[in-house]
C-alpha cells in the first residue's frame, strides 16, 4: 500500500513543477517582448515627429519664398508698371531710385535659393542709377549676362534682354549656379513682353529639367501674373 502512495506523491509533484516553470517561462517570454516592443514603438514615434518637423519645415520655407517672390514682383511691377504700357526709361530710374531701399532690404531678408537673384537685381539697379552705361557689351561670364538682361527688363527693353538670355538657355541646368536666376529673368522677360504662351513653355521646360530640384511655385505665380 505505500507504493502506490509514494508513486502518487511524485505524480502529483512532477505537474506542479512543470507548471511553475512554464509560468516562470511565460512571464520571461512577457519581459523579453515588452523589452522589444518598447524600442519600437520609441523608433516608430521618433519617425513620426521627424517626418512632422520635416513637413512643417517645407511648408514654412515654401511660405517663405512665397512671399519674398511676391513681394519682389509687387516692387517690380510699381517701377515697371503692368508692361502694357513701355514707360519712359527717366520715369522708370525715378521709381527705382525712391524704392532702392525696399530692395536693399528684400536682398537682405532673401531666402537662399533667391539670394542670388534678388542680389542680381540690385546690382542691375545700381548700374542704372549710377553706372551711365558702363555695363560691357560682351560680359565675361553668365552672371554678367543675366544683369544685363535684368537691366534691360527694368528699363522696359525686351529685345536687348533676349539678346543677353538666348545664348545661356542651352546651358541653364540645375548644375549652374546661375542657371534659377536665368529662368527667373527670362519669365520677367515674357512678362515684359506680356507673351502667356512664351510663358508657359519657358516654365515647362524649367520644371522638366529641375524635376524635383527646384521650387516652381514663384515661377507659376508669375506667369499667372501674365
Amino acid at each position: 500500500m505505500a507504493r502506490p502512495s509514494s508513486s502518487r506523491e511524485i505524480q502529483v509533484q512532477k505537474p506542479a513543477q512543470s507548471l511553475a516553470h512554464f509560468q516562470s517561462k511565460v512571464a520571461q517570454g512577457q519581459e523579453e517582448d515588452g523589452g522589444l516592443l518598447k524600442p519600437i514603438l520609441i523608433g516608430v514615434v521618433s519617425l513620426v515627429a521627424l517626418g512632422v518637423i520635416y513637413g512643417a519645415w517645407n511648408a514654412w520655407r515654401s511660405s517663405v519664398t512665397e512671399k519674398h517672390e511676391a513681394a519682389l514682383s509687387a516692387l517690380q511691377m510699381e517701377v515697371e508698371g503692368d508692361g502694357m504700357v513701355p514707360l519712359p526709361a527717366a520715369e522708370v530710374e525715378k521709381r527705382m531710385r525712391e524704392r532702392l531701399g525696399r530692395l536693399e532690404a528684400l536682398v537682405n531678408a532673401a531666402p537662399s535659393s533667391r539670394k542670388a537673384a534678388t542680389a542680381g537685381l540690385l546690382d542691375t539697379w545700381r548700374l542704372t542709377l549710377d553706372g551711365k552705361g558702363q555695363a560691357s557689351a560682351k560680359p565675361s561670364d553668365a552672371w554678367g549676362q543675366l544683369r544685363l538682361a535684368q537691366r534691360a527688363i527694368a528699363l522696359g527693353r525686351i529685345q536687348d534682354a533676349r539678346a543677353q538670355l538666348d545664348p545661356l538657355r542651352a546651358q541653364a541646368t540645375p548644375g549652374e549656379a546661375w542657371a534659377e536666376a536665368f529662368w527667373t529673368s527670362q519669365l520677367d522677360a515674357d512678362r515684359l513682353a506680356g507673351d502667356r504662351a512664351q510663358a508657359l513653355k519657358d516654365l515647362a521646360e524649367y520644371k522638366a529639367r529641375f524635376k524635383g530640384r527646384g521650387d516652381a511655385s514663384a515661377m507659376e505665380n508669375l506667369v499667372q501674373s501674365i
